[in-house]
């Protein structure tokens, strides 16, 4: 009897344990890896507004970054990996430009894989207007996380 009873509390408390670090929010930023395809397209005004991301699971929860936008208008987006990235199906990544010009593509899903985005450039003395990069997370499950809208402007001499 005292045996089953050990057991069963056992068991209990492990699926509590188990739940427990199923429901934890993680917060996670970023965007990048290697990227396989690029397209462009132009439309007709871009919007530089940004919108609210998803916080992936701790479990499934992995890292891109946005880099700075260098001088000629690049912006590197490096995918860092994370507890969660055994499950990263695909990357997808988007630029909007200020002119409403985009720029697609999907990144790798090996730590430090990168890819880079031709952002707006400035020419002469006037810097270069804003771009807007989103990042998307799709797991092997079919599941997809806005990990990353962030407004990237021109680089500035500091």
């Amino acid at each position: 009897m005292k045996r089953t009873f050990f057991f069963s509390g056992l068991v209990i408390i492990c699926l509590l344990i188990a739940c427990a670090g199923c429901t934890g929010t993680g917060t996670t930023s970023g965007t990048g890896a290697s990227g396989t395809t690029t397209t462009s397209s132009t439309a007709t005004g871009g919007t530089t507004v940004t919108s609210t991301t998803d916080v992936m699971p701790d479990n499934i929860a992995v890292t891109v970054d946005v880099g700075e936008k260098d001088y000629l208008g690049v912006i590197p987006v490096t995918f860092q990996g994370g507890l969660g990235q055994v499950n990263v199906k695909r990357i997808d990544v988007k630029l909007t430009r200020t002119d409403g010009t985009t720029q697609t593509g999907t990144l790798g899903t090996k730590k430090g894989d990168t890819f880079e985005l031709d952002g707006t450039r400035g020419s002469g003395t006037l810097s270069g207007q804003p771009d807007r990069v989103e990042v998307w997370v799709i797991t092997n499950a079919g599941q997809t996380y806005k990990v990353v809208d962030k407004i990237v402007p021109y680089r500035t001499r500091g």
